[in-house]
This record gives structure tokens, C-alpha cells and sequence, in this order.
């Protein structure tokens, strides 16, 4: 147990250290691939791009840029997906997104999180957690999920929801932290 790498541990979802030089290697190759995908102005050059930097691309996905994330490796996308401008994924762990996705403007996903006392922040550690997006989700803008969360089918965030806990499938919910509002017919 021992020998394992700051990156192993942090996919694992144990404490890690991201001031780990492997890491930071790996984070700054990623930074150079986006400033290419952010500047390129072709559909097809982007598509092209998208599949070197993320661990899985399905048919049909439009990222306009800019778009951030962190490694890349770590996001595996389904089919028909649509993410608007601004949005930034902070892929410290497995961040995966069913087909039909909607995110708005400016949406942020999250899963890491750093401890509450300042000298372990100071000392580069870190704990991550996966996120899940069902199929048919809408994340309106500036919509942020927090590590450790699973959204369910067909659910919708709300503009400038705070995404804390599970949502389940077919609801609407919104606020900060984001509440079911109500229920969806499908």
C-alpha cells in the first residue's frame, strides 16, 4: 500500500498530495491542449482535440470553449451532449455524463475538496470524490456540483444551483444548497 503514486491515491479517492510533481506535470500538458481547443475556431478541430484530452468522447458532443478542466483523463462523456461556454470540471476523479446533457453557461463540477484546517490545505492535501450525471440531465447556468454527487435521469438543475447532495431522477431542483422543488412528468 505504500508504493502507490500520489495520482493512484487521489483516483482512489484517498488523501493525496496535488503538489505532487507527476501531478503537476500532468495538469500542465493538460493547460497546453486547452489553450489549443480554446483558440480553435473549427467544429471538427475541436471534436478531434476533445478525444486526445478526455477519457471518453460519445458521438455528437459540443464543448464550447473556453472550456477548463483539470486532467481531462478523467471525464467520459456519452452521446449528445452540449456543454455551453465557460464551463470547467475540476476531474480530480471520475467525472461521468450520460448521453443527452445540457449544461449552461458557466457550470463548474467539482470532485475534490480540501480538509478544514489550514495546515493540511498549506501542505497540498486533498481528498476527491466521482460525480455522476444521468442521461437527459439539464444543469442551468452557473450551476456548481459539489464532489461525491449522482444525478439522476431527466433531472434539472437550476441557474445557479449549489448541487450538495443526491438528486434524483425526474425532479427539478434549485437554491443553494439546491432543494426538489418539485417533481417532473415524463
Amino acid at each position: 500500500m505504500g508504493n502507490r503514486t500520489e495520482k493512484e491515491k487521489m483516483l482512489a479517492g484517498e488523501r493525496y498530495n496535488l503538489l505532487d510533481p507527476e501531478l503537476e506535470l500532468a495538469r500542465q500538458q493538460v493547460k497546453k491542449q486547452l489553450r489549443i481547443y480554446n483558440s480553435s475556431t473549427e467544429e471538427d478541430d475541436r471534436r478531434s482535440l476533445l478525444k486526445d484530452l478526455l477519457g471518453t468522447v460519445g458521438k455528437n458532443v459540443i464543448i464550447w470553449p473556453p472550456f477548463n478542466c483539470t486532467y481531462g483523463e478523467n471525464i467520459h462523456l456519452g452521446s449528445n451532449i452540449f456543454f455551453n461556454l465557460n464551463c470547467m470540471i475540476i476531474d480530480n476523479n471520475r467525472v461521468e455524463i450520460g448521453d443527452h446533457a445540457m449544461l449552461g453557461p458557466g457550470v463548474q463540477i467539482y470532485t475534490a475538496a480540501h480538509p478544514l484546517d489550514a495546515e493540511s490545505r498549506n501542505r497540498g492535501w486533498e481528498v476527491t470524490q466521482p460525480v455522476t450525471i444521468g442521461n437527459s440531465v439539464w444543469i442551468g447556468g452557473g450551476a456548481i456540483l459539489l464532489p461525491g454527487v449522482r444525478i439522476g435521469d431527466m433531472a434539472v438543475i437550476g441557474a445557479g444551483a449549489v448541487v450538495t447532495k443526491d438528486v434524483p431522477a425526474s425532479v427539478v431542483v434549485a437554491g443553494n444548497p439546491a432543494k426538489i422543488i418539485r417533481k417532473i412528468d415524463q
